[in-house]
This record gives C-alpha cells, sequence and structure tokens, in this order.
C-alpha cells in the first residue's frame, strides 16, 4: 500500500449518534491551577471483528479519561451503499452508547470510504489525536507480512499521532492457558 496523496480528498458520512447519550459537561476548574482540564482527541478504529472490540474495550479501559472526545472510525468500500452505511450506523451508535455508560466520554463517528489504513491515516492528519488506537487482524506472523494488514500500514504511515496496536483476545488467552498447563505440571 502507498501513502494516499496530501492534496487527495476522502469520502465520508458523519455518523448522527442516538440522542439518548447525554450531553457531556465541560470539566471544571483544577482547584489547584485554575485552569480548565482540556480533553484528548483519540481515534479508535473499528470494525464488525472481536479484535477490534477487544481493541476499542481496552481503549475505554485503559486509555480514555472523562473530558476525552473519542472519534470512532470505521472504513468501508461506499458510504453510497444505504445497507452498507447502516450496518456501521448501527456498529458505531452501539460503541458510541457503551463508551458514555463505561468512562463518560463524548462519542464523534465516522464512517469513512475507501483502503482502511490510508483513510485511517487521513483522518489522524485531519485531527492531530493523542493516539489512533484498533486491533490486529488475528492473522499469524507469516501471514501478516506476506498479504499485509491495516494496523501494520497505519502504524508505518500514521505520522501524526502515535499508534496503539492491541493484540487479539485469541493470542492472550493461549499462552495464558500453555502457562498455566506447564506450572501445573510436576
Amino acid at each position: 500500500m502507498e501513502a494516499l496523496p496530501e492534496d487527495e480528498e476522502y469520502t465520508y458520512r458523519e455518523v448522527v449518534l442516538p440522542s439518548l447519550i447525554p450531553v457531556v459537561p465541560e470539566p471544571e476548574l483544577e482547584r489547584e491551577s485554575g485552569e480548565r482540564r482540556r480533553g484528548r482527541d483519540v481515534i479508535v478504529a473499528v470494525d464488525h471483528g472481536p479484535n477490534s472490540k477487544h481493541a476499542f474495550d481496552w481503549a475505554l479501559v485503559h486509555f480514555c479519561r472523562l473530558a476525552d472526545t473519542l472519534h470512532l472510525v470505521h472504513a468501508v468500500s461506499s458510504v453510497k451503499n444505504d445497507v452498507v452505511y447502516e450496518t456501521s450506523q448501527a456498529l458505531l451508535e452501539k460503541l458510541a452508547v457503551e463508551a458514555f455508560q463505561v468512562t463518560m466520554v463524548k462519542s464523534v463517528a465516522r464512517v469513512i470510504e475507501g483502503d482502511a489504513g490510508k483513510a485511517i491515516c487521513k483522518e489522524a492528519e485531519r485531527l492531530k489525536p493523542a493516539a489512533v488506537i484498533m486491533g490486529t487482524r488475528g492473522r499469524s506472523l507469516v501471514r501478516s507480512v506476506l498479504q499485509g494488514s491495516v494496523s501494520e500500514y497505519c502504524f508505518h504511515n500514521c505520522k501524526s499521532a502515535p499508534v496503539i496496536i492491541v493484540p487479539g483476545t485469541e493470542a492472550g488467552d493461549e499462552s495464558i492457558v500453555d502457562w498455566k498447563r506447564s506450572d501445573s505440571k510436576p
């Protein structure tokens, strides 16, 4: 994959999130400094896979804090296809509600058309976030090197923010199981 040219535009559709998510008030003044605590912009790239959900959950638990804005980004082949857009919209709405319930962060959602890696890097360039968080695809190392992956592309080409790649749930579970088995042997 090659980098998206700077002057090339990309197509996207904003997702209007449900009104049942209350508006998060501005943070109060800090007692010691008298300054308003500013939140960070955090991009979480999501799809319909379990590793993406695991990365989203990791971001909520380990990275996001109250004043942050969570930018949920989902890349699709065409934003003009209503079935694809509605499926993506349902996913992003569900995740935005969960983000508010778990960490009370404000969420913004965007469905982007095009190659996922290029679109995520372009969105990061536009927002200048504190981090871009994404999951792995769950491939083996050899297969990932031969075929490439979105997370690998973003890791090498996203210059405007650090990229945090959260390992999939399967790899962590297997290593824990193996460790327990080897520990229990006499």
